[in-house]
């Protein structure tokens, strides 16, 4: 995933505000490769393995090649109307960014495979182009583009830019209709830079902020969904911007949570807190709490709720690469299943991939 570069994004009065600014638990940090793609897995069929005839082998070669797929992050709209990325398993192809957006319109291949309580974020109909070019994806969209609600407008605009900026040919993202660029959004006239990229921000938060004027973006994650399927939801807060590290105020807005008014969780209690400044050398970063991080004392034992939306919180930052967790000034903790964490965490490959 590409960290954050800062651009400038004009908008409407709201929208202004919100635009202007290892070993590891979950896997190894990557992105997707766009040509060729990365990341395929291959669902073996072994009345495949064996050849009796050319027809036999074309059969083979035809299952070989329908069973290829590819693990992409669609950035949809969950029941609580937050844009949420879901790791589904697309067909193996080499336009995969053209896919990924492909796999974003209503009513669209992505219909089977929605999970409950989302939806897609593109009008139906819609049938997108994308064309990629010394890193600048640009996405083209037919006339169905402009059918969406207003209230959709800002969401749409964060889903297609966070999806296609997963693939690491892509660090900014310009949109076009009918061939004409896009200069302000059709239907609520958001106005667009010249160049989206994730500095635009998701899942705006303003509950806590009367003057955005002194404060600066920063995207942490919170849990959502419901017992049995929780999935972790990206927010961009505003927070004050003074000499306080981006760091620590990616652990305290963590710590305070995403506010009693919201359908979202965090798995800190409001008593952690960091007992030294974070240290972060060559993308590391040592975090030293107190006892209150853990989630068992006996056992010390993190949860992985805590930990998880950490490392992706501090990881959505620049040259942040993987996050160390101390007690105490010591180590030796140990994951919800009893794992050893020997080594500072890194973000995933891919996030909420069905696995919480």
């Amino acid at each position: 995933m590409s960290h954050v570069t800062k651009i400038s994004v004009v908008t409407t009065v709201l929208a202004s505000s919100l635009f202007l600014g290892g070993c590891g638990l979950f896997g190894a940090k990557e992105k997707a490769n766009i040509d060729p793609p990365e990341g395929v897995t291959l669902v073996d069929d072994e009345s495949g393995l064996k050849e009796v005839n050319g027809e036999e082998a074309a059969k083979t070669d035809s299952k070989e090649k329908a069973t290829k797929t590819i693990k992409t992050e669609l950035y949809l709209i969950d029941k609580s109307g937050f844009v949420v990325p879901q790791t589904l398993e697309l067909p193996s192809n080499t336009a995969v960014a053209q896919q990924a957006l492909e796999y974003l319109v209503a009513n669209g291949p992505v219909s089977e495979m929605l999970p409950n309580g989302f939806r897609a974020v593109i009008p139906a109909d819609t049938h997108v182009s994308v064309d990629i070019k010394e890193g600048v994806a640009t996405a083209d969209f037919s006339k169905e583009f402009a059918t969406y609600q207003k209230e959709d407008e800002l969401k749409i605009l964060q889903a297609i830019t966070y999806t296609l900026t997963q693939f690491d040919t892509v660090d900014k993202v310009v949109l076009k209709m009918n061939g004409t660029k896009l200069n302000e959004m059709p239907v609520n006239k958001t106005p667009i830079s010249d160049g989206l990229n994730r500095s635009v921000g998701i899942n705006f938060d303003l509950s806590d902020v009367m003057d955005v004027s002194n404060t600066m973006p920063l995207t942490v994650y919170y849990v959502g969904g419901d017992e049995g399927s929780y999935y972790y939801v990206p927010v961009t807060k505003r927070v004050k911007d003074t000499k306080t590290d981006t760091i620590t105020a990616a652990v305290n807005e963590l710590v305070k949570g995403p506010g009693l008014a919201s359908s979202l969780l965090s798995g800190f209690m409001d008593d952690v807190a960091l007992i030294e400044e974070p240290k972060n050398e060559d993308g590391k970063v040592t975090l030293n709490f107190n006892e209150n991080i853990l989630g068992s004392f006996k056992e010390k034992k993190i949860s992985k709720d805590v930990l998880d939306t950490l490392v992706l919180s501090l990881t959505e930052q620049k040259d942040i690469e993987s996050v160390e967790v101390l007690v105490q000034g010591k180590g030796g903790l140990l994951d919800d299943a009893g794992k050893a964490l020997s080594e500072p965490v890194s973000r995933p490959a891919k996030v909420n991939t069905g696995s919480y």
